[in-house]
């Protein structure tokens, strides 16, 4: 089981992310806890020194098998299906300038929040027509460079836009692109998933990135999801990439990452 564990590379309002703040100190603490990956939460590209942080990586052993997206939708309120078709086409832009830091990474770039909501006076038909429009130029961007897109349905407390797994996979076939995938999280799929296990197996080879959080949003290990058998049902599809804790800091970030990994690892070989 390769294990990752996602840090933000500037200031976020999302709570979600365990690790914030001196880039270097929080990836020493990631590499000496174990972990064989960080999965970045990048909110502009343009801000950071690309370089260092691609030195820091290599210089603690790990890997970035993802790239975040949502701060630009939670610190900017850029989205794909804004009302506004500046705000629409600065998201588009923003994501497209992920592209080159994914190519150095062989990252799947992840679309999270930055899909937006559906805002008043625009019909859910008209947002899905946008966000649709987006996804397929950024789809035919990133395949130009070998990058591949995950799309994360997110549950219906955050988002009026794909929810579950079903609507993620109906959008995959409405944007058709063979680089665009889906992101499954535990804790949306706890809230919106009849049978978590079935979702997993109905997305099959179509799922590029996994979130695990437990149904309280913490490490898991700390709720009542069964990642024993939800894990087991993912490997049997035959996923090959990271499970990635986005995890809330509690009580605080080292220790959340510590239990993350430690229950994680003792499930290997069931």
């Amino acid at each position: 089981m390769k294990l990752s564990i996602v840090l933000s590379t500037q200031p976020a309002q999302f709570q979600a992310v365990t690790f914030r703040g001196n880039l270097e100190k929080n990836l020493r603490i990631i590499s000496s806890l174990g972990y064989d990956g960080v999965e970045m939460a990048i909110r502009d590209p343009d801000l950071i020194d690309l370089d260092d942080m691609e030195k820091l990586v290599k210089k603690n052993g790990l890997s970035l098998p993802a790239i975040g997206t949502g701060q630009a939708w939670g610190e900017e309120g850029l989205s794909f299906t804004d009302p506004d078709q500046n705000i629409r086409r600065a998201a588009i832009e923003r994501i497209m300038s992920h592209i080159p830091v994914a190519a150095r990474f062989k990252a799947v770039i992840i679309i999270g929040l930055i899909r937006g909501i559906v805002k008043p006076g625009v019909t859910h038909a008209q947002a899905m027509d946008w966000l649709i429009g987006a996804l397929c130029q950024c789809c035919e961007a990133a395949m130009l460079n070998g990058i591949r897109l995950a799309l994360e349905p997110i549950n219906r407390y955050e988002t009026s836009l794909i929810n579950n797994a079903e609507q993620g996979l109906e959008i995959i076939k409405r944007v058709g692109a063979d680089n665009f995938g889906l992101l499954l999280d535990t804790f949306h799929m706890n809230i919106e998933e009849p049978v978590i296990e079935n979702s997993i197996r109905q997305c099959g080879d179509r799922i590029f990135h996994f979130h695990a959080a437990d149904s309280n949003r913490a490490y898991p290990g700390a709720g009542h999801i069964d990642f024993r058998s939800l894990l087991k049902v993912l490997y049997a599809t035959g996923y090959q990439g990271f499970v990635s804790g986005e995890i809330l800091p509690i009580p605080d970030a080292e220790t959340a990452a510590k239990r993350n990994i430690a229950y994680l690892r003792q499930l290997e070989g069931d």
